[in-house]
C-alpha cells in the first residue's frame, strides 16, 4: 500500500491487486457489501487507510478512497464523496470515517 497515488483510479486497481476487492457503499445501516448482501456497522470495521482526491478541473469535485477490513474478513473499499454525510448514515459511521 502506498503513500499517495497520482489518481483515485490508479488507487483503486493497485489496492484491489493487494487483496482489497469488495466494493462498500454507504447505507443507512453502516456499510453495504452488495456482493456479499452484508451491512456492517461502525464496531464491525477498520479503516485501514485513506486517501483524497481532488478533482482536476474543479477543486469541489473531492473525493476520499476509504481501504476497509471487516471484522468478518471481508477486504474492500468505499469511494465517497466529501461532505456527502446528508443521508441516513448513523452517527458512529460518519465518526468512523471522519478522518481528518
Amino acid at each position: 500500500m502506498e503513500n499517495s497515488y497520482i489518481s483515485l483510479s490508479n488507487a483503486i486497481k493497485a489496492l484491489q491487486d493487494e487483496g482489497y476487492t469488495e466494493d462498500f457503499n454507504l447505507c443507512d445501516a453502516g456499510v453495504e457489501n452488495k456482493s456479499k448482501k452484508s451491512i456492517h456497522s461502525a464496531t464491525e470495521l477498520e479503516v485501514v487507510k485513506f486517501y483524497r482526491f481532488e478533482g482536476m478541473s474543479n477543486p469541489d469535485d473531492n473525493t476520499i478512497l476509504y481501504v476497509i477490513e471487516t471484522s468478518t474478513g471481508e477486504k474492500g473499499l468505499l469511494v465517497d464523496a466529501y461532505g456527502m454525510y446528508a443521508g441516513n448514515v448513523p452517527k458512529d459511521m460518519i465518526e468512523k470515517l471522519k478522518l481528518s
